[in-house]
């Protein structure tokens, strides 16, 4: 790719445009939050199961076994203590299963919503990744070229360098950019705090760009945030469009999703039918999270989608609907070991996640957390996608004396579950 045109300098005193009426809303102070303790063992488990095609060939689609163990899968996490898990199974033809069991309000003991909204977290970053690619296929932006080229002079500080921080490298964690995230997550009281009002994406950046690097560019491979800041800033100073939108125009209107959305300024409220996402409270309780302004999340986690439009948009990503082959091929090429923070036998390409998986092959996505929600989702060689997505982080529901060893067992549940829908047990 040739060398992009140089835009002029972003100052550090201008930010991303702001809508002053969202700003209002997103400031307003939470109202009274309902306390609800989730006992598994106190209700029976509701569930649902529904069948359906999105225009594939019938002698295709997922067996009735395949959705039986779907739906015994997804009532599995459900005894582990997830409120709710809501999954879906889609094969190469588009033919589907889907499943929502457990209980999508725990005040209230409704069923979760078949197919409901849910927050996506890190998914976000893959739709992030494929509107670069498309930039890099229209010349726009070139992957090993430096950020410097496209924002100039906004990516410095201790060890930080933009001339020396590729366009690759911030897609695939190997930039030693500082992680922005932690400095607002010190405590639950604080996250739920800073999820109830609109933060700027350039305050994110700067928070991280205030601390030193991490190690030099391309030495070293860390999963962090602020890689993703960065990269949604490159694709709004290119197309002069937010973020949002760009994802819209160019992923979400091209494959007829409904759903699937990067929620606006000062947004806290899901648009359709949805399950409630829960966090621990400091008196050891699920408390009801699912109204959030995740603009803390922006271009790294703040997406909103369904199972099925999930599975969707990554089975998209690779049959040629969103991606030329020469640019799918860059994605999953060249992936990194990334088990230090994703777990053993996992790489990173650029914005995916490879997973080994236990009947051979590499399934390829990249899953996600955001306080309320949690998604396991991939795509598997033979084009089969599936997603399991519960309405608490691991480690809400995790044995709290033991906390890290359980979480990580409460986590790898659900990366069971989808390894077990994509090798059709």
């Amino acid at each position: 790719m040739g060398k992009a045109e140089k835009f002029s300098p972003i100052r550090s005193d201008v930010t991303t445009p702001e809508n002053p009426e969202a700003l209002e809303a997103a400031g307003a102070r939470p109202g009274h939050r309902r306390s609800v303790v989730w006992r598994v063992l106190a209700v029976p488990v509701v569930a649902a199961i529904a069948l359906g095609a999105a225009g594939g060939a019938a002698s295709a689609a997922p067996s009735k076994g395949e959705a039986e163990s779907l739906k015994a899968r997804a009532q599995g996490l459900v005894e582990a203590g997830y409120p709710a898990a809501l999954a879906a199974v889609s094969d190469s033809k588009g033919e589907s299963a889907g499943v929502a069991v457990g209980k999508g309000n725990l005040e209230t003991g409704q069923a979760p919503p078949m197919d409901g909204e849910v927050r996506v977290g890190s998914n976000t970053k893959t739709f992030v990744a494929v509107v670069v690619m498309q930039m890099v296929q229209e010349g726009k932006v070139g992957l090993d070229e430096p950020i410097e080229t496209y924002l100039p002079g906004l990516i410095k500080g201790e060890g930080i360098d933009g001339s020396k921080i590729t366009v690759r490298q911030l897609l695939q964690h190997t930039s030693g950019l500082p992680e922005y995230a932690d400095t607002y997550r010190s405590s639950n009281a604080e996250v739920i705090e800073n999820m109830q009002h609109y933060v700027p994406p350039r305050d994110l950046l700067d928070t991280a760009l205030g601390k030193p690097a991490a190690f030099e560019p391309g030495t070293q491979w860390k999963y962090t945030n602020t890689n993703y800041i960065v990269l949604g800033i490159l694709i709004e100073r290119v197309s002069q469009r937010p973020v949002g939108e760009q994802i819209d125009q160019r992923i979400v209107k091209k494959l007829g999703l409904s759903h699937t959305y990067l929620p606006g300024n000062g947004e806290k409220k899901l648009h359709g039918p949805h399950p409630q996402g829960y966090y621990l409270s400091a008196e050891g309780k699920l408390e009801d999270m699912t109204d959030l302004d995740t603009s803390l999340a922006w271009a790294a986690g703040g997406m909103v989608s369904t199972p099925s439009e999930l599975n969707t948009f990554f089975q998209a990503v690779f049959d040629g609907r969103l991606l030329t082959q020469a640019s799918i091929d860059e994605m999953k090429n060249g992936a990194v070991d990334a088990s230090s923070h994703l777990g053993s036998g996992r790489v990173y390409g650029l914005g995916l996640v490879g997973t080994s998986l236990t009947c051979g092959g590499t399934s390829w996505g990249h899953g996600g957390d955001i306080d309320g929600y949690h998604t396991g989702n991939a795509v598997g060689p033979d084009g089969t996608a599936a997603i399991f997505a519960v309405t608490a982080a691991p480690a809400a529901i995790a044995d709290q004396s033991n906390l890290e060893s359980s979480a990580k067992e409460k986590y790898q549940l659900v990366e069971d579950a989808v390894d077990a829908a994509l090798c059709h047990k």
